[in-house]
């Protein structure tokens, strides 16, 4: 088992490496992404030196993570799924960024914790690239506003945006709306890229690519 989250690692790595080489792309951030993971999988990944983790739940991530970040305290984790207004608390005192600030009322709130947890967390903005009804995010004509709220009047540490794509739409074309959105609202980094099209995230501009069967293998069922 152990092998085979190596492997996959360095095939991630050296893919990495080969895309960035000819241009004068940023450092791109690997975020395994743990979710329904066994911990011994994820031991594999720390042993190799990787320390960048994502998780999609709150409850799944304390049962897994309280125990690892007593011994890897150089791990940092992502909060990567949609987060619940009642797990704040939580998801503030366990997580080092929140990728997926999607509202007010959640930006409000997270400001609200980390101030009384006197917490330095850093947040990325969740874009609803595709305006889609039953997927979270901010609408894009509301991006940028909603940025420039969230760090001048919240005081969070908003370090980028991020997207998932529509499943029936080419993913390049949200990725380069998502990069010029960037742009408008004055953010260094761009999560975006999973494992089935990382690859082209990387072209055009990702600095964080979220990676879990690629890296880990199948999920286990619940």
């Amino acid at each position: 088992m152990s092998v085979e989250v190596s492997d996959r690692l360095s095939l991630v790595t050296k893919k990495i490496i080969a895309l960035t080489r000819s241009s004068n792309s940023k450092t791109i951030n690997i975020v395994a992404v743990s979710k329904r993971q066994p911990v011994e999988k994820i031991l594999s990944a720390i042993k190799c030196g990787h320390r960048v983790f994502g998780e999609n739940r709150v409850d799944e991530a304390k049962k897994k993570w309280l125990g690892l970040l007593d011994t890897y305290s150089d791990v940092t984790l992502h909060m990567i799924g949609s987060l619940q207004s009642n797990k704040v608390k939580e998801a503030v005192a366990l997580f080092d960024v929140i990728q997926t600030v999607d509202r007010m009322s959640l930006a409000r709130k997270i400001s609200i914790e980390t101030h009384i947890q006197k917490k330095k967390l850093k947040c990325f903005v969740q874009v609803n690239t595709g305006k889609e009804s039953q997927k979270s995010g901010v609408l894009p004509e509301d991006a940028i506003a909603f940025v420039q709220t969230c760090r001048h009047n919240l005081g969070l540490d908003v370090m980028g945006l991020m997207c998932i794509p529509p499943v029936s739409d080419n993913p390049a074309l949200h990725f380069a709306f998502l990069r010029e959105l960037a742009v408008q609202a004055k953010v260094r980094h761009l999560s975006m890229g999973m494992s089935s099209d990382f690859e082209t995230a990387i072209g055009l501009g990702a600095t964080y690519i979220r990676l879990g069967n690629f890296i880990f293998g199948d999920r286990v069922d619940p």
